[in-house]
């Protein structure tokens, strides 16, 4: 490991705050100036960039916090896919790391660098090779097809490492982590927009764009058929934001006492979303690689993974992997056994693949019972009416921990299967993590700062 170590320790990384608590002000200060940077660099075009194959598939480019056709192409594609696949290596025992200790998990972070480096230069030159961002045919200027190509994949690459290097100042020097933060300002931006645009649509000039005039649009013309469509979306997402918001707030707290301390107790929360949004955003984004890469591989010709019809998947595995529209279909009368079928394959990869994730977060990222035992014993706490003892700790909490990872987890994952399936506003499963993301970030701020912030700001956050 002496090598890896030393590429690890060779490559460039953002330095952290000397402070050990950063104040309000300054963490907002980064944080904005990252989002800007963020929503720029979605409006940079590929310089050379002739056909956009990717461009279709506008909803896959929020789950992965990327603008295809912009410099901003990859997005956190490339970081979660080398997350997955080290957690999965780490999870099943191939590699072994001790992330009870700081020197492990300082050589997980380093290993997921190291792999987010390589899927950022491999999912460029694929997209680029394979046709999903073809370069301009012929010439411009004295600069030809392969050089153009060569171009090409160096933006694209510019842009990953860029991504890889925001989500780092995010981690250390704002809120929360910045592959949440990008869902979240895509899904909130896509969301705006669909609901409130008053321009006329691409596809029908004579309709409005967004989801709420279109509505009052079809009722004034009498069309109750598609004012009904409309409507369900903007219900679809205000129930589930509803609903996620309703499971962020149950939890189960565990009393602690001070051991030398009388009279003085708190309570440990365990929330019932115990791992958050970080199992869905994984499935989500292997999900959306394997459309990404079944697109690609039949623009080259061979469609192992399906092929598509226009936008829509019909055969293959990448039509299982797909999330039927089901109330439009059922409103428009066009449902059918094909549907329903696919529907169920679909909620069951969802919630599945969630527990696994689950797990695998709960163990890697210090949420296992041993690891919240020894947290709670170095904070001189302990559970009123036995005795100060780490494993009896670890044994009490681990019959809260182990369901709420498997019961949380599958509670989230088919929350953001129902979601995408009821075609909200910019797919179920992105209004689902920008809501428990944006929950998460108001939870975190409210509990870090709110004695230090400006005190109008302190009375809106309540």
């Amino acid at each position: 490991m002496s090598i890896l170590d030393t590429i690890i320790a060779a490559l460039p990384e953002v330095k952290g705050p000397t402070q050990k608590k950063l104040p309000f002000k300054e963490k907002l200060k980064w944080t904005l100036i990252i989002l800007v940077i963020f929503f720029v660099m979605g409006l940079i075009p590929l310089f050379g960039l002739g056909e956009n194959a990717l461009q279709q598939f506008e909803f896959l480019s929020i789950i992965l916090g990327a603008s295809f056709g912009s410099i901003l192409s990859l997005g956190i594609g490339p970081i979660v896919t080398a997350s997955i696949v080290l957690q999965l290596l780490n999870g099943t025992g191939i590699i072994k790391m001790d992330m009870t200790s700081p020197q492990g998990r300082q050589r997980f972070q380093g290993i997921q660098k190291i792999m987010s480096i390589g899927f950022i230069i491999f999912e460029a030159g694929i997209y680029v090779l394979m046709g999903g961002l073809a370069p301009s045919s012929g010439y411009i200027g004295t600069i030809v097809y392969p050089q153009l190509q060569a171009m090409l994949i160096f933006q694209l690459i510019l842009g990953g490492l860029l991504i890889m290097y925001m989500d780092e100042v995010i981690s250390k020097w704002g809120f929360g982590s910045g592959v949440s933060l990008f869902i979240a300002a895509g899904v909130t931006q896509q969301v705006f927009i669909r609901a409130f645009n008053f321009l006329p649509s691409p596809t029908n000039p004579e309709i409005l764009a967004g989801a709420i005039p279109s509505l009052f649009q079809f009722l004034s013309m009498g069309e109750v058929t598609s004012a009904m469509l409309q409507l369900v979306t903007v219900v679809s997402t205000i129930l589930v934001f509803m609903i996620c918001v309703y499971g962020q707030s149950l939890k189960v707290e565990i009393p602690l006492s001070f051991g030398r301390i009388r009279g003085h107790s708190i309570r440990w929360p365990l929330n019932f979303f115990y791992t958050s949004n970080i199992p869905v955003i994984l499935v989500a984004a292997l999900l959306a690689n394997v459309q990404l890469f079944a697109t690609l591989l039949e623009k080259w010709g061979y469609p192992l993974l399906g092929t598509f019809s226009g936008n829509t998947p019909i055969s293959g595995l990448v039509y299982w992997v797909a999330s039927p529209d089901i109330l439009r279909l059922a409103l428009t009368g066009s449902f059918t056994l094909g549907n329903l079928g696919q529907a169920i394959v679909y909620t069951a990869l969802m919630v599945g693949g969630s527990i696994v994730f689950s797990i695998f977060w709960m163990q890697t990222a210090n949420m296992d019972a041993a690891s919240q035992a020894k947290q709670i014993m170095s904070s001189g706490l302990q559970i009123p009416g036995f005795r100060r003892d780490e494993r009896v700790l670890e044994r009490i909490l681990s019959r809260y921990i182990w369901p709420l990872t498997i019961v949380g987890g599958a509670a989230v994952g088919l929350l953001a299967a129902l979601a995408d399936l009821t075609g909200a506003l910019s797919r179920g499963t992105g209004i689902l993590l920008a809501v428990m993301i944006i929950y998460k970030l108001y939870e975190e701020i409210a509990k870090q700062h709110m004695m230090d912030m400006h005190p109008a700001m302190r009375k809106f956050m309540g």
